[in-house]
């Protein structure tokens, strides 16, 4: 099914997920070098990819994520594909099998039968297929459908991403202007890396044409409360920073677990975010030929697109 803009001219990529943060920019960086389609799951996020006013360079197309045919037609002409679908917190509606290991699984057979060259997945550092924590493992077992599959397949472990605009660094900046902070665990390390650089790493692995695994990171990696302190050190404030023991964020996690039906928070979702993050950066940053951002700019960029009064 297509939705807004003329098929674009030529062969050229497509984007899973094209409507979430990082999809959109991706979008913006594919179509300024030829066609790109957008593949995405609702008329809504069809709107959302149309309001980029990116034109006829971009092909969007509705289509279910756990389809092999519906994503064998989806991926047909195309060269290769990103696959940007994932969540860190379950619900009742969207399991970790279903969101990792059934579209993986899908989007592996579909593009095979299309004739796509690469695939290139983003994944999260810390994902194993024997890891105690739920997602991790289910992202772990996606990696290895992929891995197992007839397309080459690309996999990029990114950790907290930082883009102008998106979540993770409006929260940043709320925190940042807070005179006290309460974090989970301060010490966790935290190795953010710039969005722009997770987009230029996913457009090289395109043309790798092999599988392969990179563990992508910033170049720095730091515990969550100097992260905090270094923010608010960019915006020319000083923060308190008063870590909360992991304990206590899973007892308050099992508790909404146990009496919620759709949990804000879940212990698994925490053990995402409390993984403690310091990979060589520079060694995956050289393999796809890439120069990383480093920290102090990168929060520059975001904290000052977040409104927050940066300099």
């Amino acid at each position: 099914m297509v939705s807004g803009g003329s098929a674009p001219g030529g062969r050229g990529p497509a984007v899973t997920g094209a409507n979430g943060h990082l999809g959109r920019r991706l979008l913006r960086a594919l179509a300024s070098e030829g066609p790109v389609r957008a593949l995405v799951r609702s008329t809504d996020a069809a709107e959302q990819v149309r309001r980029l006013g990116l034109g006829a360079s971009v092909e969007t197309r509705i289509v279910d994520y756990a389809d092999p045919d519906g994503l064998t037609e989806a991926l047909r002409g195309c060269t290769g594909v990103v696959h940007l679908v994932g969540i860190i917190r379950e619900s009742a509606a969207n399991r970790y099998v279903d969101a990792h290991q059934s579209t993986c699984a899908a989007l592996a057979a579909g593009a095979a039968r299309a004739g796509v060259a690469q695939v290139v997945y983003l994944s999260i550092l810390g994902a194993a297929e024997d890891s105690a924590n739920a997602c991790l493992a289910s992202r772990g077992a996606a990696e290895r459908l992929l891995a197992h599959g007839p397309v080459p397949a690309a996999v990029i472990r990114v950790p907290m991403v930082l883009g102008e605009g998106d979540f993770a660094c409006r929260a940043l900046a709320a925190r940042a202007r807070r005179r006290v902070n309460l974090v989970l665990r301060g010490t966790s390390l935290e190795q953010p890396i710039y969005a722009g650089d997770v987009v230029a790493a996913m457009m090289r692995a395109l043309d790798l044409g092999r599988s392969a695994v990179f563990d992508l990171a910033g170049p720095e990696s730091l515990p969550r409360a100097e992260l905090t302190r270094r923010a608010a050190a960019i915006l020319g404030r000083r923060t308190r920073v008063i870590s909360s023991p992991q304990g206590a964020g899973r007892a308050v996690a099992r508790v909404l677990e146990a009496v919620l039906a759709e949990p804000p928070v879940t212990r698994a979702m925490l053990g995402v975010l409390d993984h403690d993050d310091c990979v060589d950066s520079e060694r995956a940053a050289d393999a796809l030929g890439i120069t990383l951002t480093p920290l102090n700019e990168t929060l520059r960029r975001c904290l000052h697109d977040a409104g927050a009064g940066a300099h």
